[in-house]
């Protein structure tokens, strides 16, 4: 007989039956949750844990062979490039594509024409030298602008800017002169100081001494010349190319025109007349970068803005002539 407080058999097996099926949903539930956690039923893959120091990733999506940590070569985020890349692509980096050190183990001679001592050495710099098919006077004065400003000046400051540029492309830079002599050298001399340093490019910097009107600059190339003490066969291709490369890029970098009246507008002329190109035996070129006498040109060579956008046309140019 029943007290009321012990339920019939049929009514303990239901409660036993619910109490056994909650138990079965939880552990449902939990394991589920414990599945999706670890990817297992198309979540995330699980992330590999990094591994040590110089161990490669092999789990967690990785490549073998592949470092853990992401390639900083060339990608940022979301696989764009680097600003460093971008600079290494030609961007915005210096150089525009000639890294610093692309002219290591190159040397260049850089030739600044005539002196600002000359004039005070008229005899000495009058005195004649043989150039291989004739004599010539060692050195001149050079020309100036109308106010004053000599050639002889502004060689040396373009120069000076130039050896710079070049040093930082990581080049060997030799003058013929630095200010720092009586007189000269003599035109022979000039040559024979790029010879005897084995220049892998040479360059005598110059402005010209025209006529009011006649603007621009342009690039001197040696003409054959097999006579006396000359013989240039082995340079006049690749001085060529050297010029032809040097008037590209000093247009490009100043902005002034090729000459409106020597070499029908290429901006180059062939001569055989010059000492420093008739006795090199190593590629050399001219360069007269515009007109002191013309009012125009004048107010660009006393710029020093612009003799520095000059010495780094002329620096691209020898080191596209030196990396090409």
């Amino acid at each position: 007989m029943s007290n009321g407080s012990t339920f019939p058999p049929h009514r303990r097996l239901r409660g036993t039956v619910l109490i056994a099926s909650a138990v079965l949903v939880i552990a449902a539930v939990a394991g589920w949750l414990i599945l999706r956690s670890a990817g297992g039923d198309g979540g995330e893959p699980p992330r590999a844990a990094p591994p040590a120091p110089g161990a490669s990733a092999t789990a967690g999506g990785g490549r073998s062979g592949s470092p853990a940590t992401p390639d900083k070569g060339g990608k940022g985020d979301k696989g764009r490039p680097t600003k460093e890349a971008e600079k290494g692509a030609g961007g915005d980096g210096a150089g525009k594509g000639n890294p610093h050190g692309s002219l290591k183990g190159k040397t260049v001679v850089i030739d600044p024409g005539h002196n600002p001592h000359n004039r005070d050495h008229g005899r000495e710099i009058a005195r004649l030298v043989n150039i291989g098919n004739e004599r010539k006077e060692c050195d001149t004065t050079g020309t100036s602008t109308n106010d004053g400003y000599a050639e002889a000046t502004y060689t040396l400051d373009v120069a000076r800017r130039a050896r710079a540029l070049l040093r930082e492309q990581g080049a060997t830079v030799m003058f013929t002169q630095d200010g720092d002599r009586p007189y000269g050298p003599c035109v022979d001399e000039r040559a024979a100081i790029g010879n005897k340093a084995h220049a892998d490019a040479a360059i005598s910097l110059h402005a010209d001494g025209s006529g009011k009107g006649n603007r621009g600059f342009h690039v001197i190339l040696p003409g054959r010349v097999k006579a006396g003490r000359a013989d240039n066969a082995a340079i006049v291709a690749p001085s060529r190319e050297l010029g032809e490369r040097l008037a590209g890029r000093f247009v490009a970098v100043t902005g002034s025109a090729p000459s409106n009246y020597i070499g029908g507008g290429t901006g180059l002329d062939v001569r055989s007349d010059l000492g420093g190109l008739n006795l090199s035996t190593v590629p050399k070129v001219f360069i007269e970068c515009g007109n002191m006498r013309d009012p125009k040109d004048a107010a660009q060579l006393t710029d020093a803005q612009w003799r520095q956008k000059a010495a780094r046309g002329i620096t691209e140019g020898i080191t596209d002539f030196l990396t090409r």
